[in-house]
């Protein structure tokens, strides 16, 4: 376009933002906006015992070189995240291109329920202390209390040991992650949803024990910086773009409370997302590119 930017722009890649290996999501900005230290980092470990330092190490990183960055935070003025919408609402509203106004309160808690291991073919069910019974039950609640708040919940990963079939499990560990478009409705799920599993807990003679692993509360992005990205581009599109909330988490949620953030969404036909299925139309892909290139002139060569 022959745009001379009058200020520098600057491209970033965080690492770990989904968070799926260590259980803490947004690894990598957290520890550019301080909310991560580098001790908490260095205490970081997955499924199978292995640390964030020992990963680092095998991947070629030097673990003792990540932390926070004050001097490179303060110098911009401006972020803004591009990515494809994690739902159907512009492809309900026929928009190609939308701009977020909001990451709902989202965090992730683990229940480890404590039973009994035991014969599967010689234990009476009367004598049974099984913690897949209650975690079963817990399950079904977070749907149900979820659905009543307007919120989600899901329990999308489970450990089980011994893990034999032929085997009444010892323990049965799973994570739910639940987010509400309030603090308040949030609050009232996973409340309900621990309150029943304590319940089912007991009755059927286990134990539990509920650990919030992590939790990040309402993030509303800049509103001077988001109404100027809707101006700018209803200058250049000729009319209005959407202004949308969303459960998703995003790097752009962790670096707001250190500098102004907005994020751009690119319609998603299927509704789809962290699955194959999901999927842009390219056209929709070339929209959102061109929405980012218009932003980036905009608020850089002003």
């Amino acid at each position: 376009r022959g745009a001379r930017p009058t200020r520098p722009l600057g491209i970033v890649n965080f690492g770990d933002e989904e968070g799926a290996r260590f259980g803490l999501a947004c690894v990598g900005s957290r520890l550019t906006a301080g909310q991560l230290t580098r001790e908490q980092a260095h205490r970081l470990t997955d499924g199978e015992g292995i640390t964030l330092p020992e990963a680092m190490e095998a991947a070629g990183y030097d673990p003792d070189a990540i932390g926070p960055d004050p001097e490179r935070l303060a110098r911009i003025g401006a972020f803004v995240e591009l990515h494809v919408e994690q739902g159907r609402a512009l492809d309900l509203s026929g928009d190609r291109v939308g701009i977020a106004s909001a990451i709902w309160p989202h965090g992730r808690w683990r229940y480890d329920f404590r039973g009994e291991a035991n014969h599967a073919g010689t234990t009476r069910l009367a004598d049974r202390r099984d913690p897949m019974l209650p975690y079963a039950e817990t399950v079904l609640a977070a749907r149900r209390e979820a659905e009543l708040a307007g919120a989600v919940a899901t329990f999308g990963k489970i450990s089980v040991e011994p893990n034999g079939v032929n085997a009444i499990p010892s323990v049965v560990r799973g994570w739910l992650d639940s987010r509400a478009a309030d603090q308040s409705a949030l609050d009232t799920v996973t409340a309900a949803v621990e309150k029943a599993a304590r319940d089912h807990a007991a009755a059927h003679g286990v134990d539990l024990e509920v650990v919030r692993e992590s939790f990040t509360p309402v993030v509303g992005f800049d509103h001077a910086l988001r109404d100027e990205l809707g101006r700018i581009l209803a200058r250049d599109t000729g009319h209005r773009v959407p202004v949308l909330g969303t459960g998703a988490g995003h790097d752009a949620g962790i670096l707001s409370g250190s500098v102004p953030t907005a994020m751009l969404f690119v319609r998603n036909p299927t509704g789809v997302s962290h699955s194959p299925a999901e999927s842009a139309a390219e056209d929709d892909c070339v929209a959102g590119v061109l929405a980012l290139a218009d932003v980036l002139e905009g608020l850089a060569c002003r």
